[in-house]
């Protein structure tokens, strides 16, 4: 029987990491900020760099990839990176050795954990979401979906998360907040773009779609600071959804933020 922790360490467009730990090892999808703010938040989350076994990213963005140069001196894992998406790091001596390179849509297994990714919508060299499977020695399996910085929702996401336990997902902006904020116009535009970041509506009927599907748990992800606000966020998921069963969470930019589901253990 495998314990499943599912957390946010930060998570916005300042800097995103999420991490999977299990008894057996932990892997992470992102490396935001800074190499010395992960170490600090994986340390307050009670867990040692060297139970990370690999490490997954969606793009190439600097909110997602900033801390690695730095955290893979010391800890030298593989990091799975769509081809595309890598042409930042391979330039750099610290990080290119760990690149693992794929197609966009690829599979791979870390021990118990399979991971398979899926493509998403974004203004990037190339940007993906992940369905990790868990699987105990048993047979029991618990799934976990990511998807963020995703512009729409499209048939590859929803696929990629329909039957997943939980849900890692994008909630990032209210549009009136988006159209009355003090970002210029271009910048808006891109946001609201199919290329760009999934409004709090669109996240919340995808959430009510998932949930009626199985799904018990969920992490509203890199929402901004600017356009968004975490009581927003969660009204319209908690309305969209129906279901006091479903735990909702709200992943802070800054602090760790954790799925508990009761303690999930498969």
């Amino acid at each position: 029987m495998s314990h499943i922790r599912i957390l946010s360490l930060y998570s916005g467009s300042g800097g995103n990491s999420f991490l999977i730990s299990t008894e057996k090892g932990a892997i992470l999808i992102d490396a935001g900020k800074s190499a010395k703010r992960l170490y600090a938040a994986l340390s307050s989350a009670g867990v040692n760099a060297d139970e990370i076994r690999a490490i997954f990213i969606t793009h190439e963005h600097n909110d997602h990839v900033s801390a690695l140069p730095v955290f893979l001196k010391k800890h030298p894992v593989p990091v799975h990176i769509q081809k595309a998406s890598a042409y930042k790091l391979a330039n750099d001596p610290s990080a290119a050795p760990c690149l693992c390179l794929h197609p966009p849509i690829f599979e791979e297994q870390v021990e118990h954990i399979r991971v398979r990714s899926f493509p998403t919508p974004h203004d990037s060299m190339g940007s993906v979401g992940y369905r990790i499977e868990i699987t105990d020695e048993d047979g029991n399996v618990f799934r976990i979906g990511y998807a963020t910085d995703i512009g729409y929702v499209t048939e590859e996401i929803e696929e990629g998360l329909l039957g997943c336990d939980a849900v890692i997902l994008e909630s990032n902006h209210d549009p009136e907040m988006l159209r009355t904020g003090p970002y210029p116009y271009e910048l808006k535009r891109r946001i609201a773009s199919r290329r760009g970041h999934l409004s709090n509506a669109d996240s919340a009927e995808l959430a009510a779609r998932l949930c009626a599907s199985g799904t018990r748990g969920l992490i509203l992800a890199h929402l901004s600071r600017e356009n968004n606000d975490p009581e927003i966020a969660y009204d319209a998921c908690f309305c969209a959804v129906s279901d006091d069963r479903v735990q909702i969470a709200v992943a802070d930019p800054d602090e760790i933020t954790e799925l508990t589901l009761g303690g999930v253990s498969i």
